[in-house]
């Protein structure tokens, strides 16, 4: 099954990251076909040279080839680039695989929590992803969670059901 792994890969963490969570679904997973932008040195070796058009096709490319994409929306902010990515992916209609791991969706029931919102909006104690976002992911047969573990299951399941 031809994956796709959208990531940051523009700083250490990121990569060490994509790094793990990579071994992991090929372990798990050894049918798996998985594609990591960061492992494309035809675009992404930043000693070489790569313009935009060029990483923009490239990626697309393998977008498009794939059967699901697996994408990682932590951070401050999503990623510009794995934000597109989804929405690219999104039109083919196939499986998205998100972890969004960030520990403020823990205590999404806790009263004192919610209380202290509805009395100050600046003593938001949640997480928050753009709707737009999210709601693309949804609409598109995605799924969200919140460890790798989980996501890895998820993805192995899947892959297991349509072999």
């Amino acid at each position: 099954m031809k994956s796709y792994l959208a990531n940051g890969l523009f700083n250490e963490a990121d990569r060490m990251f994509n790094e793990y969570l990579a071994k992991k679904l090929r372990e798990e997973i050894p049918t798996i076909d998985l594609y990591v932008p960061q492992e494309a040195a035809e675009i992404n070796d930043k000693s070489a040279y790569a313009d935009s058009k060029m990483i923009a096709e490239w990626d697309t490319k393998k977008l498009l080839e794939s059967d699901i994409l697996i994408a990682v929306i932590d951070g401050v902010e999503v990623d510009s680039g794995v934000a597109t990515e989804i929405g690219i992916f999104s039109t083919t209609k196939r499986p998205i695989f998100v972890l969004y791991s960030d520990v403020r969706q823990q205590g999404r029931d806790n009263e004192k929590k919610i209380q202290a919102l509805i009395k100050d909006g600046t003593e938001s104690q949640f997480f928050y992803r753009n709707l737009f976002l999210i709601g693309t992911i949804k609409n598109n047969n995605g799924m969200i969670f919140d460890n790798s573990d989980d996501l890895v299951k998820a993805i192995k399941e899947y892959v297991e059901g349509t072999n």
